[in-house]
């Protein structure tokens, strides 16, 4: 019955993925949590991988469209790949099983949510300002931040926040990725957020699967229910009230996130 259950978490947050592009990570590990009552680390180490296996498809949909600008990727991963490479080694120090990294964990997902919380409102009332297309006159102009160093320093902290917490790849990582690159196509800055998430929740991943915060099993189940959820949730996104979505989401994710962090 426990696997039905992973199998309908799964699909649930497919589908809301697919509808509305928010990252699985900010729904996955607080349902893992509070629905399932599963210990934080092990929560975000398998959301981790989930996250992986969910974005991968995406990200091969898009690469066949062209639409990934490769150059603000690997800006990005020059940060955050490092980044979460020794986050997971400062964890095998200590050792993510304490109550004071279990606790670090919790309050640091909190804030992670009310930040996702924060990004998913500010796209529910600026949104549909935001064009679907900008003119892409000049590609490799446009791929260019306003300072070499910044999508280093910002990848390198939603690297640390993603490891921590599973969470910082979707929401948060497409806030910054406008301010970084504010000519790049909206289009294009969503292909961003998806391809340099893949390799970093896959290497968060299997860092915390060194650690054995990972439950394998439960991931098979989390994965075969997201995978035909999010083709669903890509089938009706054009007929289903988008904003409406993204305000639940948006109170959702401030419920949880206040609740970690006051815990």
């Amino acid at each position: 019955m426990e696997n039905i259950a992973y199998i309908l978490a799964g699909f649930t947050v497919g589908s809301i993925v697919g509808l509305t592009g928010v990252g699985g990570g900010s729904l996955m590990t607080p349902l893992l949590i509070f629905g399932f009552g599963i210990q934080p680390a092990l929560a975000v180490g398998t959301d981790l991988l989930f996250a992986a296996g969910t974005k991968f498809g995406g990200l091969i949909h898009l690469t066949r469209r062209k639409l990934v600008p490769w150059r603000v990727v690997l800006t990005l991963s020059a940060g955050s790949i490092p980044a979460s490479l020794i986050t997971i080694a400062v964890l095998h120090f200590v050792g993510s099983e304490t109550k004071a990294v279990q606790h670090l964990m919790s309050v640091t997902l909190g804030g992670a949510l009310l930040l996702t919380a924060a990004a998913t409102l500010f796209k529910v009332i600026r949104g549909p300002k935001l064009p679907a297309q900008m003119p892409e006159d000049n590609i490799e102009l446009n791929q260019k931040p306003k300072h070499i160093a910044y999508p280093i320093v910002f990848g390198a902290l939603i690297g640390v926040l993603v490891t921590l917490t599973s969470v910082g790849a979707g929401a948060i990582g497409v806030t910054v990725l406008l301010i970084l690159y504010p000519l790049l196509p909206l289009q294009r800055i969503v292909a961003s957020d998806i391809a340099y998430a893949v390799p970093l929740t896959l290497v968060a991943g299997l860092g915390h699967a060194s650690l054995g915060t990972v439950n394998w099993e439960m991931l098979a189940f989390l994965l075969c229910g997201s995978v035909p959820g999010i083709w669903m949730g890509s089938l009706v996104v054009a007929k289903a009230p988008e904003r409406m979505i993204r305000f639940a989401l948006c109170i959702l994710l401030t419920w949880a996130g206040s609740r970690l962090v006051l815990n």
